[in-house]
């Protein structure tokens, strides 16, 4: 287990930064949009990465968090006319990863993107994304994806994976899928999310059951789907660690559960992420802990150092657990 972030370098000096700040390992994406990543760009872009003393372990899927309207390959979660040719693709994609020495990818099913009401005050007025139900739009109206119930849903998930998965086995790639992001009631615009329940995550690890077919377990997702985070969430990463389904973790926090939360940084959320870390070690867990959502706060750059300090606080958890080993 190890210190990790998929920050987007905004130039060079950010590489240099992550190499300074003690982050050996990486999720970086090459230029450019993914349906058109070539083999020699994949390897270019690993040797850059490799050039600043970084290990490439994972790039993002044209499978994104965003709603199915921004996707490049739209007709695999809509079951549209092009969904055999976009498959194909995704999986050319797997083999060049492959091929170009990186051991993972991570992606999204999503078909509504990341709903969210009004940013809320926190920490020194920094400020917070959060989704509270009562204050949501509840009769949105569908997007492109229509409307779609649960079992169809799944039907299309399963045609995804059946084609996907064996194609990430026999090149060693580890697809690492995020689970949707927030918890919404079924039907919430047209749509039942699959994947915003626990059981519906273990549904998910268990289709075409393959130590290639895991998730990017984003702990923050995951307690938006809980009534109580902080004495739920040590038996849920026991589950999927346990099975070795977890190939990343976003080590993330939130104050609140199911249907009403904020995001905050991790040392003043609900859950005891010091006691989830623990546990993330006690199963094995051997790949990236890093941040995924930070509060926006005030500065010359707000971003580089929210994510800096989040940085900071995994690096010292990680010590910390090596310390109690010796």
């Amino acid at each position: 287990m190890y210190l990790g972030t998929q920050v987007g370098a905004r130039d060079d000096d950010d590489y240099r930064v992550f190499a300074q700040l003690g982050i050996k390992n990486i999720c970086a994406d090459p230029p450019g949009s993914p349906d058109s990543w070539t083999l020699s760009d994949l390897k270019q872009h690993r040797e850059k990465v490799e050039s600043f003393g970084l290990t490439l372990d994972m790039i993002q899927l044209p499978l994104p968090s965003q709603a199915i309207e921004k996707a490049s390959y739209p007709d695999i979660l809509l079951a549209g006319p092009d969904r055999d040719r976009q498959i194909d693709a995704v999986c050319k994609l797997i083999e060049d990863v492959s091929a170009a020495g990186i051991p993972a990818a991570k992606y999204n099913l999503n078909l509504i993107g990341i709903p969210r009401t009004p940013m809320e005050p926190g920490r020194g007025g920094a400020m917070a994304e959060a989704w509270r139900w009562d204050k949501a739009d509840h009769d949105a109206a569908p997007g492109l994806a229509g409307v779609l119930s649960e079992d169809e849903n799944w039907e299309r998930i399963d045609y995804f994976l059946e084609r996907v998965i064996p194609v990430a086995e026999s090149n060693k790639v580890r697809l690492a899928c995020h689970p949707h992001d927030p918890y919404t009631p079924p039907g919430y615009r047209g749509v039942t999310r699959v994947l915003g329940t626990v059981e519906g995550l273990k549904k998910f690890v268990t289709m075409r059951e393959n130590p290639y077919h895991g998730l990017n377990f984003c702990q923050g997702s995951i307690g938006e789907m809980l009534e109580n985070p902080r004495e739920e969430i040590d038996d849920i990463i026991r589950w999927f660690g346990a099975r070795h389904k977890i190939f990343n973790v976003h080590f993330r926090n939130i104050r609140g559960g199911k249907l009403s939360f904020v995001e905050t940084f991790p040392e003043e959320g609900d859950m005891d992420m010091v006691r989830s870390i623990r546990i993330y070690d006690e199963v094995g867990y051997k790949y990236m802990m890093m941040p995924d959502h930070v509060p926006t706060i005030s500065g010359r750059d707000p971003s580089g150092v929210a994510f800096a300090f989040c940085y900071g606080y995994i690096a010292a958890l990680l010590q910390s657990l090596c310390s109690s080993r010796a």
